[in-house]
Order: structure tokens, then sequence, then C-alpha cells
């Protein structure tokens, strides 16, 4: 953990000192008094500014960006990574050339370093975080890809009446096809078998 020496006047000048030094808010900081201000002998002789340690705490959503810089540096990609605060969760993308290898095939590989992701930023967080990762806009691609083939399934399942059984997916995309299709007037889905098999199945009303 980051630590800093800093002085001021009275304590709080000293603290003020540190924080802007280190450009952070006072809830980021523990603050250790090392030597009260004394105004010296007369105001004059033997006067000495108040000192303070600041230990700065770890930021689980920095933490958790390190982690992926460094994933991205050992598989020798350049990465650009943006963080968008949201109130449910932080979105953290990753844009930069032949990032395939990081998004996996259908994804698995973002999937598994999303994973990783939240294991770092929670075992540097007091409070739970989310993150959400995402990289070259897949994520919003992937979901139009699940959304057509929704509408697609459901033609097909209409026209036979037989029920159709997707491929093994990851629980966040069947909740894109679940919601994609709830509101359909012919068709119902609902999950069947055990992960990571867990298939979707799409059935006449």
């Amino acid at each position: 953990m980051k630590k800093l020496l800093a002085s001021g006047k009275s304590v709080e000048e000293a603290i003020q000192s540190g924080l802007s030094q280190l450009g952070v808010e006072k809830d980021r900081v523990n603050v250790t008094v090392l030597e009260q201000p004394s105004k010296g002998l007369f105001g004059l002789i033997g006067a000495r500014d108040a000192k303070v340690e600041l230990t700065l705490q770890p930021d689980g959503i920095e933490e958790a960006i390190d982690f992926l810089r460094e994933v991205a540096a050992a598989m020798e990609l350049s990465v650009s990574v943006e963080r968008i605060d949201e109130s449910e969760a932080v979105r953290i993308n990753l844009t930069g050339n032949d990032l395939g290898i990081l998004i996996g095939r259908r994804g698995q590989t973002l999937d598994s370093l999303q994973y990783l992701a939240n294991i770092v930023a929670n075992r540097h967080s007091s409070r739970h975080l989310r993150i959400v990762l995402d990289a070259e806009q897949f994520r919003e691609r992937r979901r139009q890809t699940l959304e057509a083939l929704s509408d697609r399934m459901a033609t097909r399942v209409v026209r036979s009446r037989k029920e159709i059984v997707l491929e093994p997916m990851t629980s966040h995309e069947r909740k894109i096809i679940h919601a994609w299709l709830q509101t359909h007037p012919d068709v119902r889905t609902y999950s069947q078998g055990d992960e990571p098999n867990r298939r979707i199945v799409i059935a006449p009303k």
C-alpha cells in the first residue's frame, strides 16, 4: 500500500496537503498522526509543523484494471481501458488491436476474465463490487446476434409447432433470449440441463 508523509501548520492542514498530493478524497486513506504541531517558545524557538502519514487504501476497481492490463501485457496485447461507473455495476471497456484472443469463442475467455476481475476487485474492497467487462463492444454485438437468433428460431417454432433446443449458453446469454421472447405471443422459453451444458428450449404456447 502506498504511504505518504505530509506536514502542515495543523494536523488538518497536513492531511489536506497529503490528500492533494495523492489526488484522492479522505475516505481513501488511513491517517496516522506522527507529530502534533508546536508553537515553540514565544511562538518562535522550536516551532514544529504537524506531521502525518497517509496510507492509501486500494481501490478495488483500479486493482481489477491493473490486473487486466497485466493479463493483456502477458499476452503481448496493447489495450486502452475505459471505466464507466453505473448505478448497479462498473463497466470496463477494453479497446485495441487483435483482441479476439481476449474475447475467445463466443466470449468464453472474456467471461472468464470478467469473473477473475470481479474476484480481484472484491478482494480489495469493503463493499461488494460488480464489474461488467467488454472488449471492442463484443457484448453489444453478441446481444444483437442472440436477439436475431431468437426471432429466427421463434418463427421456426411457430411454423412447425415443434420446440427447438438451442446450443449450450452462459446464464447471461440465456437471460438475453428469455427477456427477448418473454412477450412473444406464440412461443415460450425455458432452460434445461446442467451447467455448463444448460440450454434454452423455445416451445410453442
